[in-house]
């Protein structure tokens, strides 16, 4: 039974709460100890939380998930977890999650709140509105990243804000254009607002997206702001890396047909993950070094 409720709170979708660490990663305060600790807890209770809110997900979506290809394998969807059972673990882990993250932090703890009200509003209601329920989707992203900001009280940048919806946009562009491809003419039935999309109006908001994204990373390590903040404009450097992701991420998506499950391809496609542990340490090297 905890195997099926930890398979339910897909794991693997955790690595999308690794943005809390952005902020400590970029105030140069990684390597202090108090607010290292201070992320990391952060990290563990947007976990919870997020896992929370993917078992609420499968009770909503049950009846639709029965019908879909690969989610009918979900141990709710396929009846292996009990729906009562699950519906009153989510409960207490949302209620568990939340307190713990006001204890932790006032602010931090508002974040994660409204992060739980995003998830609810987006799965009644914003999900079937189109572009909406795209946004939402980079909300949640964005609002990891402000909590990481928060709970260690250090200035949210500007930069980091826009660059994390950017990315997040791109994302879950990418996974609704999967979805399209994937369910074909179904696809309405799994979820009302794929009838509006089409993979024409995809590819052009895909394509204004990516571009966005590279253009505003790279006037973030250009711009005055930043080269002041760190004594250095060697950031530009990363811009490469930034590049290559996405092209590989466009590549898997139009090539491949993935993109349907970002934690999926962060996890196993090896070019990427070296593309991803490359920039990582290019980072730190110029921001700490």
């Amino acid at each position: 039974m905890f195997h099926l409720l930890i398979s339910s709170m897909r794991p693997a979708q955790w690595t999308k709460n690794l943005l809390v660490f952005a902020a400590i990663i970029f105030s140069q305060n990684f390597f202090n100890v108090i607010m290292l600790l201070k992320v990391v807890v952060a990290f563990f209770l947007f976990c919870i939380l997020s896992g929370s809110v993917y078992i609420i997900n499968d009770l909503i979506d049950i009846e639709h998930d029965r019908r879909h290809p690969k989610k009918s394998k979900r141990p709710i969807a396929s009846g292996m977890l009990k729906s009562p059972f699950a519906a009153t673990t989510a409960t207490v882990l949302v209620i568990i999650s939340i307190v713990l993250s006001f204890f932790l932090n006032t602010s931090f703890g508002f974040v994660t709140s409204i992060y739980f009200l995003l998830q609810m509003a987006y799965s009644f209601w914003l999900r079937n509105i189109i572009i909406l329920d795209v946004f939402a989707i980079s909300a949640g992203f964005v609002l990891r990243a402000i909590g990481g900001a928060e709970v260690i009280s250090v200035p949210i940048s500007s930069w980091l804000l826009i660059c994390t919806t950017l990315l997040a946009l791109f994302l879950a562009l990418s996974k609704r254009r999967h979805e399209l491809t994937l369910l074909g003419s179904d696809a309405s039935l799994h979820r009302k607002n794929l009838r509006e999309y089409s993979n024409l109006l995809l590819d052009q908001m895909i394509s204004v997206v990516t571009s966005s994204t590279v253009i505003a990373y790279a006037l973030y390590t250009l711009s005055s702001e930043t080269v002041s903040k760190f004594k250095t404009d060697s950031l530009k450097y990363t811009i490469p890396f930034v590049l290559f992701g996405i092209l590989r991420y466009l590549y898997l998506i139009y090539q491949r047909n993935e993109g349907g499950s970002p934690e999926r391809i962060l996890l196993t496609d090896k070019p990427l993950i070296i593309n991803i542990i490359l920039y990582v340490l290019a980072v730190g090297l110029i921001l700490y070094l």
